[in-house]
């Protein structure tokens, strides 16, 4: 099976260079759900698009008819962000000509959609897939609004336009997955949703994931996800419980400038897995794998920050078990007082292990140093 490569533009620069975005799309035999799998939203972040490629790969050695629905794949997601260099240091994290996080930028339909209320009492008595159907179409009118502004003569900022681009592709998926890694160094994990989801993330043998119990809807698994979710809550209210075929994740895997091959690995074998537990891919002889996954808040990920300007030593690494009382690490501090260096010595708040760390290890005061994560809180 051949995908189907679609270029498109994305946008164009002063010098006149311009920049493109290549989307691969895979449609089976029959039609079924849709998957839209995509990375390297932030810069430095490219370990997903070893995870896209070799999915790619894979897929095409399979035939239309086990493949039940499409999969669309988007590597390299945010060209100019990738492309972002500060000496050796790739960042891309922040859009350097407005400071937006390129994760903060998306549009929310629960906050623009005009009468939620209205449309449950209009959909009450209506079978779970037409609510779904009128609401998605509810949500593409509304989101057509977002290109009405873009083509006006006053036009609209870049992140408005990047934004349209990225969830144009997405929004009438049944799953989507946004492919991320740490900034800094850190263990794989990924981003739950509460509810029905929490089953699902079995099914992507990854040890941790972080439940969003708080979002407000700007990062792009948010945006997807957030209206459905609100949607889902105000049946409820009303005492009927709506199954809604919708899901969203975001996989963070291992280190930023890095590509892992466990971390790789995990990723395309986990996501393999999760798309035949959800029935796109039909694989004879398939073992469907599931591995419980640990969920923790995100109030139970505590970030340590440098007390004081100097440099990191004998810090512990990733996955470290620690006790409350056990030392972290340690600050090489440095004077303009005439004393001699001092080393200062940093002790744990809680028990947890070490879930994340920073890759630099010159701080100034306040500079993060490290995460440590409290599952048992």
């Amino acid at each position: 099976m051949k995908p189907t490569i679609e270029t498109l533009n994305l946008f164009k620069l002063a010098s006149g260079d311009e920049f493109f975005l290549q989307l691969y799309k895979f449609v089976g035999k029959r039609k079924g759900k849709k998957v839209y799998i995509q990375s390297n939203l932030h810069g430095s972040e490219i370990v997903g698009n070893a995870v896209i490629s070799q999915l790619i790969n894979y897929l095409s050695t399979l035939n239309k008819s086990q493949l039940e629905g499409e999969i669309w794949l988007l590597p390299v997601c945010n060209p100019l962000g990738t492309n972002q260099r500060n000496h050796f240091f790739s960042s891309g994290r922040f859009n350097s000509y407005d400071g937006k996080d390129w994760n903060r930028i998306f549009w929310d339909y629960e906050k623009f959609c005009p009468n939620l209320d209205g449309f449950v009492q209009e959909n009450i008595k209506f079978d779970s897939l037409t609510i779904q159907e009128n609401f998605l179409r509810q949500q593409k009118q509304a989101f057509s609004k977002q290109l009405d502004r873009i083509n006006s003569p006053s036009g609209a900022p870049l992140f408005e336009q990047y934004r349209y681009q990225l969830q144009s592709l997405s929004m009438d998926a049944n799953y989507v997955i946004d492919i991320h890694s740490s900034s800094n160094q850190c263990i794989d994990y990924l981003f739950c949703f509460p509810g029905q989801q929490e089953d699902s993330a079995n099914y992507f043998k990854i040890d941790y994931g972080i439940l969003m119990d708080t979002y407000d809807g700007d990062a792009f698994d948010e945006a997807f996800m957030k209206p459905w979710l609100a949607l889902e809550k105000k049946f409820e209210e009303l005492g009927r419980t709506l199954n809604i075929d919708r899901e969203s994740w975001t996989l963070e895997l291992g280190s930023g400038m890095k590509m892992n091959p466990q971390s790789v690995t995990l990723g395309v074998k986990g996501i393999i897995n999760y798309l035949v537990k959800k029935g796109l891919l039909k694989l004879e002889n398939y073992a469907l794998f599931t591995h419980k996954i640990t969920l923790v808040s995100r109030q139970n990920i505590k970030n340590y920050y440098a007390p004081t300007g100097g440099m990191i030593q004998n810090r512990l690494p990733l996955k470290t078990p620690v006790k409350a009382g056990d030392k972290v690490y340690e600050i090489l501090s440095f004077n303009k007082q005439g004393n001699l260096p001092e080393v200062i010595n940093i002790y744990a708040e809680t028990d947890g292990f070490i879930f994340d760390i920073s890759t630099n290890y010159s701080v100034n005061q306040g500079d993060y140093v490290l995460a440590l994560c409290n599952p048992n809180s």
